[in-house]
């Protein structure tokens, strides 16, 4: 499964910018990868560990803005169609237990 977050988070003052940096910083460190500007992924085992990982997420939430968060099947996933530009990647994406290198 995937766990996709949405976000569009005001930066107008000090405090704004201090809430996108530290909310942009949560997503990174429970293992967010960016796909786009503000679009945040996550591959997870399973609809248990998703549901995990989007109550964490709503405990980092930031005071003002929009969050949204989806979660989505790989299979769903895989069918993302690029209309514009190709899928690049230099991260290995894989639900795979072991990869060998």
């Amino acid at each position: 499964m995937r766990v996709i977050v949405f976000f569009d988070l005001p930066v107008l003052t000090e405090r704004n910018r201090k809430d996108y940096r530290e909310f942009r910083k949560v997503l990174i460190k429970l293992g967010f990868m960016m796909m786009q500007e503000s679009v945040y992924c996550k591959l997870v085992q399973n609809s248990t560990a998703a549901d995990a990982v989007i109550d964490n997420i709503k405990k980092h939430r930031p005071n003002a803005g929009i969050v949204q968060l989806l979660k989505i099947t790989e299979k769903q996933y895989s069918s993302i169609e690029y209309i514009v530009g190709n899928k690049v990647s230099d991260i290995l994406d894989s639900d795979e237990k072991l990869v060998i290198i």
